[in-house]
């Protein structure tokens, strides 16, 4: 019985350093560093200022006349007649939810483009990731952010920033 137990540890053990052995090749890839060393993220951060730079004025304007109104309305709003005030109060209230309606469609909108073109950068590294651990026959490339400890995998992010550029 005792042969058998020490046979089957034997076996265990020996699967076990087989299938660690097949998974030797190991690769760590800094994905964050490249996407902000990536010459193509700053080209679409300065597209998406431009592409929403209009929206944004607009937005500072109506922000600054809502402030002026507020301003006006607490600076006279005791002097003037009652059917003014209540007009200036209805305006202001008005605008400030247009503000808000606007506000929040333009956050969401840039949010979604933001999203969009990092997500596109982020397949570009992903296809350069593939390309480079199939080049030097990886079985396995981890991200160093996501990596606890990794003290055999090769650091192999300046060879995927070559290939994404």
């Amino acid at each position: 019985m005792k042969k058998v137990l020490c046979a089957a540890s034997l076996g265990i053990a020996l699967a076990f350093s087989a299938g660690v052995q097949a998974a030797e090749k190991i690769a760590i890839v800094n994905v964050g560093e490249i996407f902000q060393q990536l010459p193509a993220h700053e080209a679409v951060t300065k597209q998406l200022e431009n592409e929403f730079k209009g929206r944004a004025s607009d937005l500072q304007r109506m922000e600054s006349d809502l402030q002026s109104q507020l301003q006006k309305l607490q600076r006279d709003g005791s002097t003037m007649k009652a059917s003014e005030r209540e007009k200036l109060e209805k305006e202001v209230l008005t605008k400030r939810n247009e503000f808000a309606q606007k506000a929040q469609a333009f956050e969401n909108d840039n949010r979604r483009r933001q999203m969009e073109e990092r997500n596109k950068l982020l397949g570009r590294i992903q296809d350069a990731v593939k390309v480079v651990a199939g080049k030097e026959g990886y079985d396995l490339v981890l991200d160093a952010n996501t990596a606890v400890y990794a003290a055999s995998g090769k650091d192999i992010t300046s060879e995927v920033l070559k290939q994404v550029k």
